[in-house]
């Protein structure tokens, strides 16, 4: 038989790394992908010290075009195929959109948008032969408007109805789909949008570990959506209660708060 793999992309830090610890820690066998080699190879080596088989490591830039065409042949040549998918990677951009390069938001849809739906796409009949699961990890911005991170806030939109909607076209095929939407999570992304975490809301605020660990149970037991966190499991239910212009105000004075 062919070996099964989960596939982990943006594993070399943060949510990434903590989703591939867990899955290891529950006997899956993983290919990990992100632009830092240096640090897949250290987690594939702390991963295999504790007794699994070593992770394949696929150094690759999820802005490139070409990354899934690169996954899927560096897959195919160790002979393996994915029964999980986790599409992790994913940045974002802080301040206003006129003011910021649009070549580095388009990279925002290149990674949390096309990238994700390439690979979703790429891999199903695996997944659908494999009987298997995608996570797609998308974040509690995707029920909110965004100004100030107007791209990134879209792009997790995006992550929410498309998984939504490969859910239902996949279940009668026998694959588990769930989006993951964590709120703030202390990890390097902050600084890599260009902003501190000063701000965010401590009830809104869970560990990336403890995130992964509910992604994880999430995914097994096929829920639709796991928002980790009592804080994050207000958010969509409170939004009902309160118009879009509201919410959008709201969400602009807070992001101004954040400069």
């Amino acid at each position: 038989m062919t070996e099964r793999v989960t596939l982990i992309t943006g594993a070399s830090a943060g949510i990434g790394m903590e989703l591939a610890r867990v899955f290891a820690a529950n006997g899956h066998r993983l290919a990990l992908t992100a632009r830092r080699a240096d640090r897949l190879e250290a987690l594939a080596n702390e991963l295999a010290a504790k007794g699994g088989k070593k992770p394949i490591v696929i150094a690759c830039d999820l802005e490139d075009p070409h990354a899934g065409e690169r996954i899927a042949a560096a897959l195919a040549a160790e002979g393996v195929e994915l029964d999980h998918l986790v599409n992790n990677a994913g940045f974002g951009v802080f301040g206003d959109a006129i003011e910021h390069d649009r070549i580095a938001q388009l990279g925002i849809i290149d990674v949390n948008v096309r990238a994700l739906t390439d690979l979703s796409l790429r891999f199903a009949d695996q997944l659908i032969r494999n009987k298997g699961g995608i996570l797609n990890v998308g974040s509690v911005a995707g029920f909110l408007p965004g100004p100030g991170m107007a791209v990134y806030y879209a792009s997790k939109a995006y992550v929410i109805s498309f998984t939504e909607a490969l859910r239902a076209e996949l279940a009668p095929r026998g694959v588990r789909v769930t989006v993951l939407c964590p709120g703030p999570v202390p990890t390097e992304f902050q600084a890599r949008a260009g902003l501190g975490s000063q701000h965010d809301t401590a009830m809104l605020n869970v560990s990336a570990a403890e995130v992964a660990r509910a992604a994880y149970r999430g995914l097994m037991a096929n829920k639709r959506a796991v928002l980790p966190g009592l804080g994050i499991k207000i958010v969509p239910f409170a939004l009902r209660f309160f118009p879009r212009g509201f919410i959008l105000a709201a969400t602009s004075r807070f992001q101004r708060q954040r400069r």
